[in-house]
């Protein structure tokens, strides 16, 4: 049985595990990619991906769908577009006893969402072009990985050179079904004992729309 007393984090903070992730991705980087950085908590994270690399830095914009009462545990996820795409977990929808009433409703109110931030991280600035690019996707980790899912589904399709999914920690049943979305899959710690993700910070404060924004904005400063 794992003893909550003895477990360490593996990292201090979300910018500690970015540097983790830049020493993981240098064998795979060989020109330079765009970074794609899942709000807020993946902002951080990809900031210094971005950084070490001297890449661009953008977010795309995502929302789990999460359980009723445990909206951490995400039984699907949505991602804003043309055409939203989602994806859910049917056997645990079922399970909890959840219309498809209730799925239809909470997905419009995440889409909301991604509309509210994309207003606010982004104003009127378009969408970077992804096409003949490497592309490194980052989220400051992966727990049922439904969310980092139906990202890389909507990002099939667009001529990616080569797409890459950086996350400093997951479990690892989760990462082997995000793996054939990839090319490439970088999680520098798999731990036996998962819990959230969370659990594997020290500092896990949740990211704020502020912080997102001024990270954007010097990632676009160290660019120009």
């Amino acid at each position: 049985m794992h003893s909550y007393q003895s477990f360490t984090p593996a990292f201090r903070d979300r910018r500690a595990a970015g540097k983790a992730l830049v020493e993981a991705l240098r064998p795979l980087v060989a020109e330079t990619p765009l970074v794609l950085a899942l709000p807020r908590g993946g902002v951080p994270v990809a900031y210094e991906i971005a950084m070490a690399f001297k890449a661009p830095l953008d977010v795309i914009l995502s929302r789990k769908i999460g359980a009723p009462g445990h909206e951490e545990f995400a039984i699907g996820a949505i991602v804003d577009g043309p055409e939203p795409i989602w994806v859910v977990d049917q056997i645990m929808l079922d399970s909890m006893g959840m219309s498809p009433h209730w799925f239809e409703a909470e997905k419009e109110r995440q889409l909301e969402e991604i509309r509210r931030r994309r207003a606010v991280y982004c104003g009127n600035r378009p969408s970077p072009l992804l096409a003949g690019h490497d592309v490194i996707v980052v989220d400051d980790g992966v727990a049922t990985g439904n969310t980092a899912r139906v990202v890389l589904m909507s990002l099939a399709g667009l001529q990616i050179k080569r797409l890459i999914l950086a996350v400093p920690v997951g479990p690892r049943e989760s990462l082997e079904s995000l793996r054939p979305l990839v090319d490439e899959l970088v999680c520098p710690v798999v731990p036996t004992w998962f819990g959230a993700v969370g659990a594997h910070y020290q500092h896990f404060e949740q990211t704020t729309d502020e912080e997102v924004i001024e990270l954007l904005e010097k990632a676009r400063r160290e660019e120009g």
